[in-house]
């Protein structure tokens, strides 16, 4: 078996930096970066989400409070995710379990409404 040296132009198999790529450029896009700050500044403003159960000190998260529990699950069913409720990680462990047994005993519907 002989040894295979290969020279940049004797071979095209697609890999490796060509100089003759068609399409923009790669690197930082301008204006790139969280929020896509363009001309005049930010659209708009995001607040911070706050955990909701650390500002009112609520403790435990109590299977029996479905109004509470009920403001965490969408219309659909779904428990809420933490980056859209905003609360924090302990919190939002306790507040999932809590659903999932106010569900076993009837307390919340499995699934939303049907259409």
């Amino acid at each position: 078996m002989a040894e295979e040296t290969r020279t940049p132009s004797s071979h095209s198999s697609g890999g490796g930096d060509r100089p003759d790529r068609s399409g923009p450029p790669r690197g930082p896009r301008p204006g790139g970066g969280p929020g896509g700050s363009r001309e005049g500044g930010r659209k708009y403003f995001r607040r911070k989400k706050v955990c909701k159960f650390c500002t009112e000190k609520i403790e435990a998260v109590n299977y029996k409070d479905v109004r509470l529990l009920a403001q965490f699950v969408a219309e659909s069913g779904k428990i809420t995710p933490r980056r859209l409720t905003g609360v924090c990680t302990p919190h939002q462990r306790r507040l999932s379990r809590a659903i999932k047994q106010a569900r076993n005993i009837a307390l919340l519907p499995f699934a939303g409404r049907a259409l």
